[in-house]
């Protein structure tokens, strides 16, 4: 039971080693350093398994390649109303009710823009007639646009409340006035429904 081994058993193994040493070693092998210890071994090999970045130069270009193609999606979205990829801003039925909501009706205030830079050219204008008449223009442009706003606020805040009773809100109507606010050949996301199309 405690005999030693016999030399013919003891031959192959010496064989096996002596042959694994003339073997001549590969420089570019990973041995010629300690074995790593067990848990960085376990991170190499999740690492490698799961695609994480080796280093941080890595994870950036990662990142900055996510963050890209998220803004192309985007910018695709807010062309066609694509409700996957929209900003957080946007998602939503109840946004998307304000949008249409505001798209099918004419806005005052989105001639806002346009209607300043012509009232200002008159007030440039060296003529006392022309720059009274241009501050008038002024006022009535604003007392306008307030009170289109207001009768909005009011019809969009009724309809809101008919259609959602249960869903939140908050902030739907301010975003709603916001929009009024842009052109409407360029709002984002563009518009889905025609003037006098009801949504």
């Amino acid at each position: 039971m405690f005999r030693s081994r016999s030399k013919e058993e003891k031959a192959p193994t010496d064989k096996v080693t002596a042959d694994l040493s003339k073997t001549p070693r590969d420089p570019q092998a990973p041995k010629g350093r300690p074995t790593p210890k067990r848990s960085d071994a376990q991170t190499q090999r999740r690492r490698a398994s799961s695609g994480a970045p080796a280093d941080r130069k890595e994870a950036m270009k990662r990142q900055r390649e996510a963050r890209r193609v998220d803004m192309a999606k985007q910018r695709e979205a807010l062309a066609s109303g694509d409700e996957r990829y929209l900003p957080a801003r946007d998602k939503g039925p109840v946004r998307r009710f304000v949008r249409d909501f505001v798209d099918s009706r004419f806005c005052i205030a989105e001639y806002f823009l346009p209607l300043a830079v012509i009232i200002l050219i008159l007030s440039v204008i060296q003529v006392q007639n022309i720059q009274n008449i241009s501050l008038l223009l002024w006022l009535g442009v604003i007392v306008l646009i307030v009170i289109d706003s207001i009768g909005l606020t009011f019809r969009l805040r009724k309809q809101l409340n008919e259609r959602f009773p249960d869903t939140p809100k908050r902030g739907a109507v301010a975003y709603g006035l916001m929009r009024t606010l842009q052109m409407r050949r360029l709002r984002l996301p563009k518009p889905q429904v025609k003037r006098g199309e009801r949504p």
